[in-house]
């Protein structure tokens, strides 16, 4: 094109501006060449003559096309300039708020300075798989880029994160290790990815500061290479960093700060663990007070200082190292603070002697004092001849203190950096790795020193890699394409680098000056003058002769040289570094030692030593300058990156004030030409920048072909020749193999004419419809017109009709006004006349009423004062009375006294009170002298007893003299004081242990009563809740809304259990899988080479849980919870589940509780029945004539009971006959009477009954108890014991008959403590063969010795005897425990019986006074109730006894059956062989299938060869035309056989290696869709078989009576239900994961990409959107899937369930699950693109899900509710093609996009782009106005759905109508061992 059609009038274009970098203007005049000025408006509507020519401006850039602008890619712009790219970044961070955008390989990265909620686990989620330029731009993109050229690939990749202080570099790389850790997790235990993102938080403390720029800047570079294994999981990282500011450690310019680590120690200095480092407040210490502001808005340093703990203790650092780190950067504080004071000459210095922080310095680092405070000023020149300790100046030796700490710092840095690196090295192998780089951005300031000219030579090298690496990828792609091209200009940088690091350059004469003993930076600048002069990019200021000004790729910096070689030389004296190499502190002498400094091995040679000592000389790694290891290691980090495929991100900061979401252009445009983003442009421009695919650009612009040309099938010459018909310059495009490149500028003059064309079009059909629209107005007036003079008409013609009408009707008014009138007249003269007579006729009434009154109250005054005088005149009189009274009783009273005080003087009185005392003291005298006598009588024989024993002992000694053996006598002494005190222990501890048991039974007694109350209040609850229940179901009527919500909400409450538990038993799998894994790898570690022996019948389910430990309180439904449901609905009756269940649970204990003690009685009884037989023949004739007495009476008592309900029945009957025939009322009172009478005479029969037989039951127990004590003791203290024991009483027999059966059970485990294992009978057994050796052994010695036979005669007389007293006394106590436990047992279950029968006796007590309480007619009916009730209930028992002993009959009949079978094949084997005879075989079988009971039988050993048929080897197409879930019902009908043969063992390996081999079968099959389906089936269908034939009432409702047949007889499986049920559920979960698998790949190409509605959508060129870099290109790219494609994979799932036999709801609920994840993937892509997000779009994606909607319902899955989990996509489709102008707009969509967050709905209007000029953008108020707008909405933090969400599952129970005996097996299947019974 021509400058004239180019610059045309109303072409838009950019000016430079010296605010605003460049301005928009709109020419307003056709220019033409040569003219020079060019004619423009502002966007202010500013006119402006912008003068051009060929000295002064050039023409100006165009603008791009409004529908350009925004683009997620700067390469897709059609003009590629500065002024195109800066306008798009900026409308990108503004409006939509798009801190990202793609610049060709680059990711732009502006910081938006606020948190941001687009880094969560949901967006890796989502941008984990995609191809980068899918989706919008991001770092996870540029992340998942890189890690999937490093899998598809294998080679090493990089991520180059670059830019300027402030710009967010530490938070991208920090973002991109996050999506690796997270992506590549590791896979073992070590939390690899853990640490290397805990790294961070270290070395942000120990390496950012606070600066003007930012407040968390990197001050150091960094390069981490995080190492993958073969399955790209992360085993390991490195760290490498580079050019630590060291400098900053000891000054910090106004408003920065030192690093993190100095200020949040500060800030912790008060805590006990820091108060050795001797800190105080930041603003006390000089290297952290220099910038004047020690804090940071928002920065908590000590809470900062937590999480670096908590790092350092997570990468390994010991706490004992952490505290050493922290006193080494203590100490720097503390030597910053050491004040140097300046002697007299000024030549020399010194240190304060109470310098207190050098005492702190020396103190932390472990060094002597004196030697530190003398080298600190003081210095060593060390000659060839001598050494010399020189003085320093104030100046020198702070120098050298500043020095120091720089280098103790720096050292510090480094062994923090390389412990990380142990922390996170692996011993594995690494395969692959990919590096991030972390590196300082281009710098230039108004000062700019040393660390600017390293930081902007770094880059230097970075760009020229980067520009080489952009030129390549260029130039890749044209050859693929295979486009001719030319040698692309583009800058090289590599001058100025030889510059910098050439021979003779900039840092090699540095370090030549350095060398130097006296150069100086000024002889250091002359010296480059001198050098470089004539170098293009070296310049010498004018006006300085100390700097000198290089010329980056970026811009022109001058550097001031003062201080270049002192930072270069990094000088630190020796003797310093001496000293801390001597500290006392292992930790920093390690730090100070150098890696060469190790001791030479010793050696056997003779060491020769010079007759001269050398200088030792200086360490190399002090020696090194800085620039030289800064280069060294620049180029180390050049070669890896060379070696690695690099990513670039550019970090941009939009201004200097650090404000959210504020773009500075010149700020903008600094960075870009800095960071190498212009540069990519120019090289792109440079060539052909926009590229479009052949189907992409016919869909785009085919509205610019004719009708003919559109017919050809080949689209590529279509294009071609539409091309070369609209472009005359054949330069301008280039066709390649898939693509068409376009020169800048060519695709936005075809987007002209595409406009036009449109524009042109659109006038016509414009000109067409407004021409219709008139003359559809033309025919609306004329018709209205005629409609307006017919209605006319008939209006006049009306309104005369009805003024007649009017007039005719007031006549008639008239008339009946006027007689109304006159009447009121009348009535109102009535009213008045009657009213005064009333009123007159009252009050003559009312005066006669007053005086008759007045005459009545005067009465009563007189009768109660006449009252009041008498009373008065009474009470006086008694008072008086009274009075005299008391006085005369007084003067008696006295007279009295005086006579008994006479009478108690006299002696008579005393002797008849001494009288009965001397016959007491007579009495007492007497007793005394009894008792004196007494007591003379034992002394006496006291004495005489000593006497003869003395003698004896005296006998003793002189036998134990004469025989030497008295040590022999003192050891059995010994051993008897020992024997002594063991029996009083054994006696102690049985005090003890009564006392224990004792205090036991209190407390069980305690809980049992705390268990009744419990019992009561939870049934009282259970009534309450049934009648809540009760109430919301008659209240549910009323208040339906109210009941759908308290649904609705227990309904979400339950599904969240559910998936909670769902949830464990997901992990549960996880845990289990991931314990295979490891058991594999394990063994695969383990194998040796050679030759081993695999055996074949080894189990491989030892991992496997025992699943028979599993409680059955969580298993089965009980009786009253299913009949309830019943009643009340399912709905109405989970309102109320959880504590439903809870009571429910409760039952069940109490209910087994019921059955454990019923069984308890029954043994009881049994047992009382049978030691009554065995004690029959030992009783006496009187005990076996009360037996048989109360056998009578018990008979009588039955005769009784059936004459008395014989009675009943006919009084009954004569009551309803009577009833009948109308009776008055008396006779039904004599009836009542009657039936009175007799009813209260059988209560007492009955009560006196039971008091008989509960005495007649007491008798038989004492009898049996006095019978057991009466064995005979052989003992000489049994007596001791018999008159030690309580008598038995009542109540202690009372309760012994209850527990009798526990009490007789439990002897042998109740003993007591003493006999514990049998120790009482163990210890008597010992000593037996103590004395029994004893005796041997006395025996031998009677043989030698004459005195040993008395030895043995005092052994055996006494001590044996004494021995076996104390142990059978022993045995009797404990035999006395035992019966008494027995006894106390008794009489508790007496005790309990006699509460029953109160209880008992006051229901019948409250059911009389009720009785009493009601009418005649209800008594007699009540009665009869209560009778019918008794009866209904004996009649209930009767009929249980009655099936119980059917049951046990047939039984009984199958096992004599299975006996007779057994026996005739025993007998068969006995006459053949041991081996199975297959005629016998065949026999058998033929004689079963006549009473075949639907079971399979089979031998032991054919076990295994079942579960290889029928489940591991088993295809799910081998049975496709049975029985569906065939291998169910197979094995449920071989579990009924075991059940039927009462074989525990087989039951339980059944069923437990069936549940082990379906998981083995799975895990093989894991992503088998067909076979996870088809063991879903089965397996629910076995739990449905287990629940449908369990025999519980609950599961039988649907049963036919053959099935209640076969119902399980002997075993409760219960806890294999719920085994099954959790295997289910994992199956369930397995399936949604290989479903999802499938399908998610084709969601977004079938949702959003795929043209379900032919030309519906345009396009618009993507720039680098699925370019070759991001796809495999030997597969030819990504797979494209169809939304026809996606619903046949749906269909294709729901058949293969459906042919399975799985239950419909379970078919529901996956089809469900599967639609929630089309809707999260479609949603989560939608949000994140922004390609997707117009108004074509948005009408092709509702017409994807009217289609998914239409599949649902032509599959009968309406009603599975997974079309509800579609309304958010929908909700987003409506929201694209909805009107979004005005506030009413906003409202609607408010009200519209209930499913979507505001959020969303924000970001979505944020993202929608139209395809076409003619459609608008959503502009930046109207999305305020959504934001703002006050919503009741709970909006989920995140933007992303949750794919991974699952809904909890349900399996409904479904019983099969499946006759088990008509299952048909087919041959096929192999399974001819069976064998039917």
């Amino acid at each position: 094109m021509s400058v004239n059609e180019l610059y045309a009038k109303y072409t838009r274009v950019w000016i430079p501006d010296p605010d605003h970098v460049w301005r928009a203007a709109e020419i307003v005049r056709d220019y033409k060449e040569g003219e020079p000025v060019l004619h423009l408006t502002l966007e202010d509507e500013t006119p402006l003559e912008y003068s051009v020519g060929p000295k002064s401006n050039s023409l100006p850039f165009l603008r791009n096309p409004d529908i350009l602008v925004g683009e997620n890619d700067l390469t897709a712009l059609s003009y590629l300039h500065e002024p195109a790219v800066l306008h798009n970044l900026k409308v990108r961070f503004l409006e939509p708020n798009h801190i990202y955008t793609y610049c060709g390989i680059v990711l732009v990265a502006i910081n938006p300075y606020e948190q941001l909620h687009i880094y969560g686990e949901e967006v890796i989620r989502a941008y984990s798989g995609q191809n980068m330029g899918d989706m919008d731009p991001h770092i996870f993109a540029v992340a998942e880029e890189a890690y999937k050229q490093m899998a598809r690939d294998e080679r090493n990749q990089s991520i180059i994160v670059s830019g300027e202080s402030g710009a967010g570099k530490t938070v991208s790389a920090k973002y991109a290790m996050r999506f690796f850790a997270t992506v590549g997790g590791s896979t073992s235990d070590t939390n690899v990815e853990e640490k290397v993102l805990a790294s961070s938080p270290i070395m942000e403390a120990i390496g950012n500061a606070k600066t003007t720029r930012n407040d968390n800047s990197s001050r150091f570079g960094k390069y981490i290479q995080i190492g993958f294994n073969r399955q790209y999981r992360i085993i390991g990282a490195n760290m490498r960093t580079y050019l630590l500011e060291k400098s900053r450690v000891v000054f910090q310019a106004e408003d920065e700060r030192n690093y993190h680590i100095f200020y949040q120690l500060c800030a912790s200095a008060s805590l006990p663990e820091y108060k050795d480092l001797c800190l105080t407040s930041a603003e006390d210490f000089t290297f952290t007070s220099m910038g004047e502001n020690i804090f940071i808005e928002g920065v908590n340093d000590a809470a900062d200082l937590e999480k670096t703990r908590e790092a350092f203790t997570l990468l390994g650092i010991k706490e004992g190292n952490q505290s050493s780190i922290f006193k080494v950067i203590a100490s720097i504080l503390h030597l910053g603070n050491i004040e140097i004071c300046s002697q007299r000459d000024g030549e020399s210095c010194h240190i304060l002697k109470d310098d207190l922080h050098l005492k702190h310095f020396c103190t932390l680092l472990g060094v002597e004092l004196k030697q530190m405070e003398h080298w600190l000023c003081h210095r060593k020149l060390i000659t060839a001849t001598e050494t010399y300790v020189k003085n320093m100046s104030t100046k020198q030796a702070e120098n050298a203190r500043d020095a120091l700490a720089k280098h103790i710092y720096a050292r510090m840095f480094d062994w923090i950096v390389e412990h990380i690196n142990k922390a996170l090295h692996t011993s594995s192998k690494q395969h692959s790795f990919i590096g991030v780089l972390d590196i300082y951005g281009f710098e230039t300031f108004e000062v700019n020193s040393f660390e600017q000219f390293c930081i902007n030579y770094a880059n230097e090298k970075l760009q020229q890699q980067f520009n080489s690496h952009v030129f390549k990828l260029e130039q890749e792609e044209y050859m693929k394409e295979q486009i001719p091209w030319t040698l692309i200009d583009f800058y090289d940088n590599q001058p100025c680098i030889d510059l910098i690091e050439a021979r003779l350059g900039v840092l090699d004469l540095l370090d030549e000056e350095c060398r130097v003993p006296k150069g100086t930076d000024e002889n250091w600048a002359q010296k480059l003058y001198k050098q470089h002069s004539v170098s293009a990019h070296f310049q010498k200021p004018r006006m300085s002769n100390v700097s000198f000004i290089i010329v980056h790729f970026a811009d022109k910096v001058e550097y001031q040289s003062e201080g270049f070689l002192e930072k270069n030389r990094d000088t630190v004296y020796g003797e310093q570094i001496n000293i801390l190499k001597a500290s006392e502190f292992q930790l920093v002498a390690d730090l100070f030692h150098d890696k060469d400094d190790v001791p030479p091995p010793k050696s056997s040679r003779v060491n020769v030593r010079p007759a001269k000592t050398t200088p030792k000389a200086p360490n190399k790694e002090h020696k090194k300058t800085v620039g030289h290891q800064f280069r060294s290691s620049l180029h180390l980090l050049m070669e890896t990156l060379n070696a690695t495929t690099p990513h670039y991100v550019r970090c941009i900061k939009p201004n200097d004030l650090k404000e959210p979401f504020m773009f500075d252009s010149r700020r903008a445009v600094q960075q870009l030409r800095a960071c190498g983003v212009l540069e990519t442009i120019r090289i792109s421009a440079a060539g052909y920048p926009s590229r479009w695919t052949y189907p992409d650009f016919f869909n785009r612009y085919r509205v610019l072909l004719k009708k003919s040309e559109m017919t050809s099938p080949d689209k590529k010459l279509v294009c071609r020749n539409l091309l070369e018909t609209l472009i005359k310059d054949h330069d301008m495009f280039q066709f390649g193999k898939t693509k068409i490149f376009f020169r800048a500028g060519q695709v936005a003059y075809l987007e002209k004419l595409r406009a036009d064309r449109f524009r042109t079009a659109c006038i016509k059909i414009q000109k067409t419809v407004r021409g219709w629209l008139q003359r559809l107005r033309y025919r609306k007036v004329r018709k209205m017109a005629v409609t307006l003079q017919r209605y006319g008409r008939g209006y006049l013609a009306r309104r005369h009709a009805e003024f007649l009408r009017q007039t005719r009707a007031a006549l008639l008014c008239q008339k009946q006004y006027r007689m109304v009138r006159d009447r009121r007249v009348y009535l109102r003269v009535r009213r008045a006349v009657v009213t005064i007579q009333a009123f007159t006729r009252g009050m003559f009434t009312r005066r006669i009423y007053q005086e008759f009154m007045l005459h009545h109250k005067a009465m009563l005054i007189q009768k109660v004062v006449r009252g009041w005088i008498q009373r008065r005149r009474f009470r006086r009189a008694r008072d008086a009375a009274i009075t005299i009274q008391c006085l005369f009783r007084r003067v008696q009273a006295r007279r009295r006294l005086k006579q008994l005080k006479v009478e108690a003087r006299s002696a008579e009185r005393l002797k008849s009170l001494n009288s009965g005392m001397e016959n007491k003291i007579v009495q007492l005298q007497r007793k005394m002298d009894d008792k004196s006598k007494e007591l003379r009588t034992q002394n006496d024989q006291l004495l005489q007893v000593n006497n003869k024993l003395q003698k004896q002992l005296e006998q003793v000694k002189s036998q134990q003299g004469e025989a030497g053996g008295g040590a022999q006598l003192s050891s059995l002494q010994e051993e008897l004081d020992r024997l002594r005190q063991e029996l009083q222990e054994a006696t102690a501890q049985r005090k003890r242990t009564e006392e224990e048991h004792r205090n036991e039974k209190t407390g069980l007694q305690l809980r049992v009563e705390e268990l009744e109350k419990e019992n009561a209040l939870l049934k009282s609850e259970k009534e309450e809740m049934n009648h809540r229940i009760l109430q919301q179901t008659k209240s549910s009527g009323e208040d339906s809304g109210t009941v759908s919500l308290m649904e609705t909400s227990l309904q979400a409450e339950l599904d969240a259990e559910r998936q909670r538990y769902q949830n464990l038993l997901k992990q549960m799998t996880t845990v289990e899988q991931r314990y295979d894994n490891l058991k594999e790898e394990l063994s695969m570690s383990k194998f040796q080479p050679g030759h081993r022996r695999n055996p074949s019948n080894q189990s491989s389910l030892e991992s496997d849980s025992n699943y028979t430990s599993i409680s059955t309180s969580e298993v089965g439904d009980t009786e009253d919870s299913i009949q309830l449901v019943e009643e009340m609905g399912l709905e109405k009756a989970a309102m109320d589940i959880g504590v439903f269940m809870k009571l429910q649970k409760r039952v069940r204990e109490l209910e087994q509780e019921r059955r454990r003690l019923q069984v308890n009685l029954d043994k009881m009884e049994e047992l009382a029945r049978s030691r009554a037989s065995e004690s029959r023949s030992s009783t006496s004739e009187q005990e076996t004539a009360d037996l048989a007495y109360n056998n009578l009476k018990r008979q009588e008592l039955e005769s009784e009971n059936k004459k008395l309900k014989k009675d009943l029945n006919e009084l009954r009957k004569s009551i309803s006959e009577r009833a009948s025939e109308n009776d008055p009322s008396n006779e039904l009172q004599d009836s009542y009477n009657l039936l009175l009478s007799q009813l209260r005479s059988a209560n007492e029969e009955l009560e006196g009954r039971k008091e008989e037989v509960l005495i007649l039951r007491t008798q038989i127990v004492s009898a049996a108890h006095i019978q057991e004590s009466k064995q005979p003791i052989q003992s000489s203290e049994a007596p001791e014991v018999s008159e030690d024991k309580e008598p038995v009483d009542s109540e202690e027999a009372l309760k012994a008959y209850h527990g009798l059966c526990e009490s007789k059970n439990s002897t042998l485990q109740d003993w007591c403590p003493l006999d514990e294992d049998g120790e009482l009978g163990l210890a008597y057994l010992g000593l037996k063969q103590v004395a029994r050796s004893l005796l041997a052994a006395a025996s031998s010695f009677s043989s030698s010795s004459s005195t040993i036979p008395a030895v043995t005669s005092l052994y055996c007389g006494w001590l044996l005897p004494m021995t076996l007293l104390c142990v059978t006394r022993m045995l009797l106590e404990a035999q006395l425990q035992t019966q008494s436990r027995q006894h106390g047992d008794e009489l508790e279950a007496l005790h309990t019986q006699i509460e029953l029968l109160r209880d008992d006796i006051e229901k019948k007590q409250e059911i009389l006074s009720f009785t009493a309480s009601l009418s005649p007619e209800a008594r007699v009916e009540y009665s009869v109730q209560q009778e019918i009730t008794r009866l209904t209930n004996d009649n209930l028992d009767l009929k249980e006894l009655v099936e119980k002993l059917e049951k046990n009959e047939r039984k009984l009949k199958k096992q004599l059956r299975i006996y007779m079978k057994k026996v005739q094949e025993l007998e068969a084997e006995a006459q053949t062989s041991r081996s199975r005879p297959a005629m016998s075989r065949q026999v058998t079988v033929q004689r079963k299938e006549k009473d075949f009971e639907g079971m399979l039988e089979y031998y032991k050993e054919d076990e295994a060869l079942l579960f290889r048929t029928l489940i591991t080897d088993i295809r799910p197409n081998t049975v496709s035309a049975t029985v569906p879930c065939l291998p169910a019902y197979i094995l449920f009908m071989c579990i009924r056989h075991a059940d039927y043969v009462n074989d525990d063992q087989k039951v339980e390996s059944l069923l437990t290696s069936t549940i082990n081999a379906i998981k083995k079968v799975l895990k093989k099959n894991n992503e088998d869709f067909e076979m996870t389906s088809f063991w879903l089936a089965n397996t629910s269908r076995l739990l449905h078989c287990l629940k449908q034939y369990s025999g519980d009432e609950a599961f039988m409702t649907q049963n036919t009576g053959k099935q209640n047949e076969h119902c399980l007889k002997n075993f409760d499986l219960a806890e294999y239900r719920q085994v099954l049920s959790d295997l289910s559920i994992q199956i369930y979960q397995q399936l949604i994961k290989v479903a999802e698998g499938i399908i998610q790949p084709m969601i977004v190409s079938a949702m959003l990409e795929s043209e379900s509605i032919p030309s519906l959508a345009g396009v618009k060129t993507m720039g680098y959107r699925n370019r070759s870099s991001s796809m495999d290109v030997d597969s030819g790219g990504p797979p494209t899937y169809t939304l026809q494609a996606l619903i046949r994979q749906l269909g294709q799932f729901h058949g293969t369930m459906r042919d399975h036999g799985l239950d419909p709801e379970i078919v529901g609920q996956v089809v469900r699950q599967l639609f929630h994840c089309v809707n999260a993937v479609t949603l989560n892509n939608l949000l994140l693109r922004k390609d997707v997000c117009s108004w074509s779009n948005g009408m092709q994606l509702r017409y994807n899900t009217s289609q998914m909607e239409e599949w649902l319902r032509a599959n009968n899955l309406s009603q599975s509710k997974a079309a509800e989990t579609l309304e958010p996509i929908i909700q987003a489709a409506q929201l694209l093609q909805v009107k979004k102008k005005t506030t009413q707009d906003a409202e609607a969509i408010c009200s519209l996009c209930t499913a979507l967050s505001t959020q969303q709905i924000v970001k979505i209007l944020n993202l929608y782009t139209p395809l076409n000029e003619f459609e608008e953008r959503v502009s930046v108020s109207f999305i305020r106005s959504i934001q703002t707008r006050p919503q009741q909405r709970h909006d989920p933090p995140q933007l992303l759905m949750d794919t991974k969400h699952m809904f909890p599952v349900l399996f409904p129970y479904t019983p099969s109508a499946l006759s088990l005996e008509t299952l048909h097996i087919p041959a096929s299947l192999g399974l001819d061992f069976l064998t039917r019974v």
